[in-house]
């Protein structure tokens, strides 16, 4: 049996899919990334609740399981620029 690589994705605060980074990510690094520019970007003119994002990894069972929340995403001051 050929063992998969793990994957992550960004999900929203309530559990699902993030509707504008719904993408596989290949490492941990790349999928903080994504979340930490939209956060600061397209993202900063949401609310807290839409802005907020979890990062999600893939298990060996194919289940996901939530590793990280970039703080980038859940602190406004963070995002409001001037």
């Amino acid at each position: 049996m050929a063992k998969h690589r793990s994957r992550y994705r960004l999900v929203g605060l309530d559990g699902r899919p993030h509707p504008v980074l719904d993408a596989p990510y290949d490492t941990l690094e790349l999928a903080l990334a994504d979340a930490s520019d939209w956060c600061t970007g397209q993202g900063s003119r949401c609310s807290m609740g839409q802005q907020g994002i979890a990062v999600e990894v893939r298990t060996d069972s194919g289940s996901w399981r939530t590793i990280d929340y970039p703080v980038s995403c859940l602190s406004r001051s963070s995002s409001m620029a001037g």
